[in-house]
């Protein structure tokens, strides 16, 4: 006896929301270790056509985003999958970053997508300590062990040593960014792609950021059809971990300043 209705395609959603690296003791944010898993789920289903990767990201750890990008890329060569990422609020820094795994990237015309660039920010507190009569002692095994120690005086060759640092690692980010869009990206002579600036939807599809414009059920129904089952992976956030976290309230206070001044910078 043959079914009446036609089977459905089963496309596998991963959501990954939050910033990038672990944050505080229990690691509500979006890391390597806690999403392998997830991920792998997702394409272990044998017959789906493809992927689908939400991202919701202002950015944070780059190894973390690296981890995560190169486990999305082995998994799609090893069954065959296509990767499409949707970029939600933000896709920024390591959030587009992690976006390149994609073989294509949709966003909101009203998302945030680009920041291709790093960033090391920090507070000096030496004249503070100094006027509240806070003496500072510091011993150490190797001269740059204290390199850009916040209450002491900044030093020329910590700085430069840290640039070239960042040149390392933005170079690294720029190579993923050339190979994932290759043919893609528009170049602008008017617009440096890789100076950290960030971008509307609307723009980032002018320069080649992401593919298209859409959402993804509308997407995914376009390329698959209307009778598609899309079924989302998502790390829990677990509600005994919060109530049971350790954490002084200067360390919960010190991780949501972090979290928020990353969010902020893309205006949410």
């Amino acid at each position: 006896m043959f079914s009446l209705f036609k089977k459905k395609k089963i496309i596998p959603l991963v959501k990954l929301s939050g910033v990038i690296g672990s944050v505080g003791k229990f690691k509500q944010g979006i890391d390597f270790s806690g999403q392998e898993e997830i991920i792998t789920k997702a394409f272990s289903l044998k017959k789906s056509p493809a992927v689908a990767i939400s991202i919701n990201s202002p950015g944070g750890s780059p190894v973390q985003s690296h981890l995560i990008h190169d486990h999305i890329r082995q998994l799609a060569k090893k069954n065959n999958k296509k990767v499409i990422v949707f970029a939600e609020d933000v896709a920024a820094s390591g959030g587009y970053l992690i976006s390149c795994a994609g073989d294509e990237i949709y966003a909101n015309k009203s998302s945030i997508i680009g920041s291709i660039g790093v960033i090391y920010s920090s507070f000096g507190f030496k004249d503070l300590i100094g006027k509240i009569g806070v003496e500072r002692r510091v011993y150490t095994a190797g001269k740059n062990k204290s390199t850009l120690d916040p209450f002491l005086d900044e030093k020329e060759e910590d700085i430069n040593r840290l640039k070239n640092i960042q040149l390392d690692l933005h170079k690294d980010f720029i190579d993923v960014v050339e190979n994932s869009r290759a043919s893609k990206l528009k170049k602008d002579k008017a617009i440096e792609l890789f100076s950290g600036e960030f971008w509307s939807g609307r723009k980032a599809l002018e320069l080649g950021l992401i593919d298209g414009l859409g959402n993804v059920n509308d997407i995914l129904k376009n390329k698959f059809g209307e009778n598609i089952i899309i079924k989302k992976f998502e790390k829990s956030k677990s509600w005994l971990a919060r109530r049971l976290s350790s954490e002084t309230q200067i360390e919960k206070l010190l991780n949501t300043i972090e979290e928020k001044n990353l969010w902020q910078k893309y205006g949410f």
